[in-house]
């Protein structure tokens, strides 16, 4: 796992001048791969990496699937919502069924946490970035590094610190303020009940 990578504190999306101030969200970003799970929280983004071979065993495989799951839920921490990158349905290389497994043993240890989860799709993803759904991973990078002044490594991890971001902004709480445009990519989400979330 690489180390934390740290960006700019976020604020609430509106304070008041007397009173309370409101209690930030604890939101993590998940880009599930076999190779290497972007994952972003308040403490910043890191990589969970895993390598496997084709020629792999059934039992090598679950083996490697419940490490990453395991590393990943223990790299997650206590939060009140993870939002994780959807599967891509025009994906057809690669190791199909591993990472739909994946996907679902660490969406699985969620929930038996409590966690809501929010599913976000690639393109939803790309477009509350970029304002554009085709955009490519470079320029999703490219965008997170600008919009919220982070320092990142790779791809997983821009593509998790821009979902982090979306659950912050559905939950009033952006991170920065992005254009209407990029923000209409939150209708085509899977959100939980919001009040799952304001509850915890």
């Amino acid at each position: 796992m690489s180390a934390p990578t740290l960006f700019t504190p976020e604020t609430p999306a509106a304070t008041t001048p007397a009173g309370p101030r409101p209690r930030l969200y604890r939101v993590a970003g998940l880009d599930i791969s076999l190779t290497g799970t972007g994952i972003a929280t308040l403490g910043g983004t890191t990589l969970i990496t895993s390598t496997g071979r084709r020629k792999d065993s059934i039992l090598q495989r679950r083996t490697r699937l419940h490490g990453i799951a395991s590393q990943v839920i223990t790299a997650v921490g206590a939060v009140d919502l993870a939002v994780i990158e959807g599967p891509s349905h025009h994906s057809v290389g690669g190791s199909v069924w591993d990472r739909g497994g994946l996907w679902w043993l660490i969406v699985d240890r969620l929930c038996a946490r409590d966690i809501p989860v929010a599913v976000m799709p690639p393109m939803s993803r790309a477009k509350y970035a970029t304002g554009n759904g085709n955009s490519r991973k470079e320029a999703v990078m490219e965008a997170a590094q600008r919009r919220y002044g982070a320092i990142l490594d790779n791809d997983n991890e821009a593509d998790a610190l821009v979902l982090r971001a979306a659950g912050l902004d559905w939950l009033g709480q952006p991170l920065a303020d992005v254009p209407p445009g990029h923000r209409a990519a939150l209708a085509g989400c899977q959100w939980p009940d919001r009040e799952q979330v304001t509850a915890r």
